[in-house]
C-alpha cells in the first residue's frame, strides 16, 4: 500500500498551538471545508484542510479503499511535527479519520465525526456511486443551486469545482474498491474524545438508528448529537448549527 502525500489549505494563525486538520468527503475539497475551517480560525485554531488523494490538487492513485485515506492522514501530520489536537472528517473522510485514529492512537487528542459513513451496505455504496457520477459528469452551480437553494453561494461553487476536480476513476473506485464498506471495527480502538455530528435520520442520515446506536455502545469516549433538518452534508446544510455542536464540545472538553 503506497501514501500520497496530501495538498494542504490553512487557515487562522499559523502559529497557534491549537492546530486542527479537516478532512472532506467524497466528491469535495479541502475547500469545502471553508465554513468550519473559517469558523474554527476565528476561535483560535491553526485550521489544515486536505485534498485527499484523487480529490483536488492531490496525486491520483490506483486505490482507494478506506484503510488507503486512513494511511494518508496518518502520514499528514501538523507544520513541525507533533500531533493534532483535533481531527474533523465528514463522511467517507471520518471513516477514514476514525480509522485512523483506532490504528495509531496518538494521531488526534480529539475527533470530530460529520455524518460519518461508517459502514455501508450494497443498495447505500450504489447509491452514492451513483450520485457522485452524475455529479461529476454533468453538476453545473444552477443544478446545485437547484438542489440545495439553502446553501451558500460559495459551498454551491466550491461543490462543483471539487466533484469536476475530482479524478472520475477515484470516485468510481472509492466506492468499488470498499466492497467490505466497514471501518466499525476501528471504533473501540479510539483512544480520542470523540463527537459525532450527525444529520437528521428524515433527510438521510448515514449515523442513525440500530446502526449509530450499537457504534456508541462500543466505546464510552464516543458522543453524539443530531443536527434537526440537515441532510447528509451538516457542514452546509446547517453550518451555524454543527459549528455551534462543535465549538461548543471543544471549550467544554477544555474546562478543568
Amino acid at each position: 500500500m503506497s501514501t500520497v502525500t496530501l495538498p494542504r489549505w490553512h487557515w487562522g494563525d499559523p502559529e497557534s498551538p491549537r492546530r486542527a486538520l479537516l478532512v472532506h468527503g467524497l466528491g469535495s475539497s479541502a475547500q469545502t471545508t471553508w465554513r468550519i475551517s473559517e469558523g474554527l480560525a476565528d476561535a483560535g485554531w491553526s485550521a489544515t484542510a486536505v485534498d485527499l488523494r484523487g480529490h483536488g490538487a492531490a496525486p491520483r492513485a490506483s486505490r482507494y479503499r478506506i484503510e488507503d485515506i486512513a494511511a494518508d492522514l496518518l502520514g499528514t501530520r501538523p507544520e513541525g511535527g507533533g500531533t493534532w489536537q483535533l481531527v474533523v472528517g465528514h463522511s467517507i473522510g471520518a471513516a477514514a479519520a476514525a480509522q485512523a485514529a483506532g490504528t495509531e492512537s496518538a494521531s488526534s487528542e480529539r475527533l470530530v465525526l460529520l455524518d460519518p459513513a461508517l459502514q455501508l451496505d450494497e443498495p447505500a455504496r450504489q447509491s452514492v456511486l451513483a450520485g457522485q457520477l452524475a455529479n461529476h459528469d454533468g453538476a453545473t452551480v444552477a443544478s446545485i443551486a437547484e438542489q440545495f437553494p439553502h446553501w451558500h453561494p460559495l459551498d454551491v461553487e466550491f461543490r462543483v469545482r471539487a466533484v469536476k476536480a475530482a479524478s472520475r476513476f477515484a470516485l468510481e473506485r472509492a466506492v468499488l474498491d470498499n466492497d467490505d464498506w466497514d471501518a466499525t471495527a476501528f471504533v473501540p480502538h479510539i483512544a480520542a474524545p470523540t463527537l459525532v455530528i450527525a444529520a437528521d435520520p428524515a433527510h438521510g442520515s448515514m449515523f442513525a438508528g440500530e446502526h449509530a446506536a450499537a457504534v456508541l455502545a462500543t466505546n464510552p469516549l464516543l458522543e453524539a448529537v443530531v443536527v434537526p433538518g440537515a441532510g447528509h452534508s451538516v457542514h452546509r446544510d446547517a453550518p451555524e448549527a454543527t459549528l455551534r455542536h462543535l465549538l461548543d464540545w471543544l471549550r467544554a472538553s477544555e474546562t478543568p
